[in-house]
This record gives C-alpha cells, structure tokens and sequence, in this order.
C-alpha cells in the first residue's frame, strides 16, 4: 500500500490504541472518554482545520516554489530517507521549543496558544485544539523547507504522521513512564505539567517530541509522585464554540490575563528533590 494511503491508516489505528490504554492504565481514571468539548475538538479541530489549513500551506509554499524554482535544486534529495526525515524532525522541534516558549512570554502571541491550553481535560485528543494562526504559522515553518530544498515525497508523509501521532500521544491520559529516556524524548508524564493550571504561566516543558531541549535551556519539570490538581485556563472563560474560540483571540488586552499575568512559574523555584 502506497504511503499516501497508508498514512492515515497508521493515525487512525495510533488513536485507537491510545485510547485503549487511556483505558486500560489511566493516568487520571476519573477522566470521561467524551469529554466536554470531544466533537468540536474531532470534528473541527482534528478534521475539517487540519484538512483545510493543510491545503492552504500547501498552496502557498508551492506558489512561492514556483516564483523562485528553489525545489528543482533537489539541494538534499541524495540524502537517505532517514537523514532527510532526522534533519527536519530535529530543527523543527528546536524551532517549536523557542516558539512555544515565546508565546508563553508574550501577550500577544499568546493569544493565539490560548486555545490550546482551554481543555479542562487531557487526552489524546486535546493535541488537536490549536487556534488556526499558530498552525498556520507553525507548519508553514515545518513544510515550506521540506518541499523548497527538495526533500523526497515520503519526507512530508513520515513528518506528518510522525507529528500526529506524537502530538495524541504527548497529551493522552496514560500512565507511563519512561525512565531515562524521558530526557531524550518527550512524553506525557512531563508534557501534562507543561497543561497544568497551576504552572501554565510561563510555562515549562515546551518540547513536543525531543525533551531534551527543556532539560538543556533549564524549563524542565517533572516531579513524582505529584500530579497537576487541574488543567485549562484560570479566570478565564473561554467559549465552548470553535467560531467562538478563534474570534475570543482578538478581544481587547484588558478583558483577559495575558500568559505574563497569569500565575508565573520557573523551574529554579523547585526544590532539586523534586525532580526526579
């Protein structure tokens, strides 16, 4: 089966196993599995915004390919797979980290991770509920570099699932641990900290699928055995539409707390007991 085909099998059948474990080894067993705001986030956020920004970043990069001709250079094409796939992986997610960790800075970037951090409940589906600017912003980043220095087709593909599913699992309600390789690459039992309500702030762990640019710039947190007493927005309350939630971005500064009003956090006020 072609790749193209086959990729959205691989997401369909990851979702599916993560879910089953959210089951059999949840990390909080009081957690529905239809929790609130489950259709807008799959229906809207998952499909239909994924679907249509895809085709828009898509159409933008190719029209800026076709006014310079960067791809026809095919600059890594004689790659291996694997490099290609390393080189992309590795440089976006440094770029994801710095990003991320500005919008917890500035009130005005923000405005468009908000969104993000309004579930109430983490799971393998909260991933999928990013307002459509940073998207945009953020996989046109990711993509327009893959297809101008002419990348193999099976790049975008790998990434794409490689994304998605990383992105469910990073937020599903599992308990695991990891061990030491939670110092290489990400998963839950640190990204659900960087959702808790009482650190979401300035934030910690902003790595999606390497961890260790958090334990490198000092933004890493992971204490045991405590657990986050809540999830989603402080004194904030955010819509529970998808039209709305996008427009609720642009409301006037003063209606809201910006990431640098909400309760601050830093590593560095942790005790070193703490982390483990």
């Amino acid at each position: 089966m072609p790749l193209s085909l086959l990729s959205p099998v691989i997401v369909v059948m990851s979702a599916i196993i993560l879910i089953a474990l959210e089951r059999l080894f949840p990390y909080d067993d009081r957690q529905p599995f239809l929790r609130s705001g489950f259709v807008n986030d799959l229906a809207l956020y998952a499909i239909i915004q994924s679907y249509v920004l895809g085709y828009l970043i898509f159409y933008l990069v190719s029209w800026f390919d076709k006014r310079t001709g960067l791809s026809h250079l095919h600059l890594i094409r004689a790659w291996p797979l694997f490099l290609q796939v390393t080189l992309f992986l590795v440089t976006h997610d440094c770029y994801i980290y710095w990003f991320h960790r500005l919008q917890h800075h500035s009130s005005m970037l923000w405005r468009i991770h908000e969104a993000h951090h309004s579930t109430t409940e983490v799971d393998w589906l909260s991933g999928a509920r990013s307002h459509s600017i940073e998207i945009l912003i953020n996989q046109t980043v990711e993509f327009a570099p893959i297809i101008l220095l002419g990348a193999a087709p099976e790049v975008i593909l790998i990434k794409g699932i490689l994304d998605t599913t990383w992105g469910m699992y990073i937020h599903s309600n599992i308990n695991v641990k990891t061990g030491a390789l939670q110092y290489v690459i990400n998963g839950p039992e640190m990204h659900r900290w960087h959702h808790a309500r009482e650190i979401t702030g300035r934030g910690v762990n902003f790595g999606t699928k390497l961890a260790f640019w958090d334990w490198i710039f000092g933004t890493a947190y992971l204490p045991r055995p405590k657990k986050p007493s809540a999830y989603g927005l402080e004194g904030v309350d955010f819509p529970s539409n998808y039209f709305l939630q996008h427009l609720f971005a642009f409301r006037p500064f003063n209606d809201f707390p910006s990431a640098n009003k909400t309760k601050e956090y830093s590593p560095e006020s942790i005790q070193a007991s703490e982390i483990d």
